[in-house]
């Protein structure tokens, strides 16, 4: 037993002596025990009456008095009774076990209707047990105990049966929930006060979104114990609702509390666009068009070449004004939603029509004559486009009017690898001109009588008659 005595001995101004007894002053009845604790008046009689001489709180019935005076020496050891009464919220109310048993009279009052009656004056404990439906609220149940002669002992519970069988009544819903949402860590923190239920099991927390119905965000096999839950909405941007529900011993589930609304924060990018196109268009620009996604919140498009931002568009076409010739552009397009979120991006290449530019002159032509010919050798062209070297070969002729002029001739065509080239050119000691070209995918290429192409000069080795 666990009991808090405030007895008529809490100062000697507040008791007096009768007749062997302490007779307690209004102090004592002025005594207030907290729900569910149990209120004890012990009596200097069998009757009730009178004022007690003795006020405790007790947390259970169960007392085992055996031959003696329970208070002290403020009672006879005969003769005496206690009444413990409690008021306390039943909440949904439900099926509940009254458990008596006492050695002697034991009374058991429900909102004054007596459930238990065991008033009998016997040597040994006798027991009942009793089936009771307490309606919903509170209500104030009342122990009557009487010890006339002998041993005195008394024990008494109220318990409610969570039997499934038995137990249809739906717990109360539960109240006070409030809803509070962090929307840097996309956080709701929900707390409620504690179910007055007594075979209150614990809790299940449910969302939907305004249009779809209640789906269950606690564990799918585990209750809520606690009065407070954190969960993590989808990141979306929407609406949700949360809705608690109380759940007891036997497995019913309370009607919802009342709703709680939540919006998210935006996290969830929208899908990237898609069937995206570029194309040159006439004007020495390029064209790109694309298919928006299907996500509804799209606010702009960005738009892409390699790494570089060219530009962010509201619709689903971008045009760039100038493109270079012969050049591949590496774009891309990710759609932005209101939220700030961006897509995965949509891709294309596009490689624009040749360009107009020669590659640059070929540098370091050098020329050495040799018995089997002349061979050439410079530096290859570093630029990404030459597809082909055109050698050439000048000599000096008679124009016919007396004068030497030189007239060039190609050799051979060289692939874009080459940096040298040996011509088969009889040995003959004859003064000639040599020059490479470059040629780049487009066909572009300066030719030999350009001012900046770079002839050089070789004498070739003379034959033996020749000397």
């Amino acid at each position: 037993m666990t009991r808090i005595r405030l007895s008529a001995l809490a100062t000697t101004a507040a008791l007096v002596a009768s007749g062997g007894l302490l007779t307690a002053t209004p102090a004592v009845a002025a005594v207030t025990c907290v729900s569910p604790v149990w209120k004890a008046e012990y009596f200097a009689n069998s009757t009730f009456t009178g004022t007690p001489k003795l006020t405790s709180c007790d947390s259970v019935i169960a007392e085992n008095y055996g031959y003696g005076d329970p208070a002290g020496g403020r009672l006879p050891k005969d003769n005496f009774s206690v009444r413990w009464t409690v008021t306390r919220d039943f909440g949904s109310g439900g099926p509940f076990t009254l458990a008596a048993e006492a050695q002697d009279g034991l009374r058991v009052h429900v909102d004054g209707v007596r459930k238990i009656d065991l008033w009998r004056d016997v040597s040994t404990t006798q027991k009942k047990t009793v089936s009771v439906t307490i309606p919903s609220g509170r209500h104030t149940i009342s122990v009557y105990y009487a010890a006339w002669t002998g041993a005195a002992n008394v024990k008494f519970a109220y318990t409610p049966n969570t039997s499934a069988t038995v137990d249809k009544v739906r717990p109360l819903a539960p109240t006070g929930a409030t809803v509070a949402y962090d929307r840097t860590l996309n956080k709701v923190d929900l707390k409620w006060a504690a179910n007055k239920e007594m075979d209150h099991a614990g809790y299940r927390l449910y969302r939907r979104l305004p249009t779809t119905a209640w789906a269950k965000v606690s564990s799918a096999t585990a209750l809520i114990t606690g009065t407070s839950y954190v969960n993590y909405p989808p990141p979306t941007g929407q609406t949700y609702l949360y809705e608690l529900r109380a759940v007891d011993r036997a497995g019913n589930e309370s009607w919802g509390g009342t709703d709680l609304t939540v919006a998210s924060v935006d996290r969830t990018a929208p899908g990237a666009p898609t069937g995206l196109k570029a194309v040159e268009n006439d004007t020495s620009g390029a064209v790109l068009t694309w298919t928006a996604p299907t996500a509804t919140d799209v606010a702009a498009y960005r738009v892409y070449n390699g790494s570089t931002l060219l530009d962010t568009v509201s619709g689903t076409q971008y045009t760039q004004a100038a493109v270079t010739p012969g050049t591949t552009y590496n774009y891309t397009v990710k759609a932005v939603d209101r939220a700030g979120n961006v897509s995965a991006a949509a891709a294309v290449s596009l490689t624009t029509e040749g360009d107009l530019v020669a590659p640059a002159p070929v540098a370091g032509l050098t020329a050495t004559p040799r018995e089997d010919g002349v061979l050439l050798e410079w530096t290859p062209n570093a630029e990404p486009d030459v597809k082909l070297y055109e050698v050439y070969k000048a000599v000096q002729v008679d124009d016919g009017d007396g004068n030497l002029v030189w007239v060039a001739h190609r050799v051979e065509y060289l692939t874009a690898g080459a940096s040298s080239y040996l011509h088969g050119s009889a040995a003959d000691g004859e003064t000639v001109l040599y020059g490479v070209i470059a040629i780049d995918t487009w066909n572009n290429q300066i030719f030999w009588n350009d001012p900046e192409f770079d002839w050089v000069e070789v004498t070739e080795l003379g034959t033996p008659e020749t000397g």
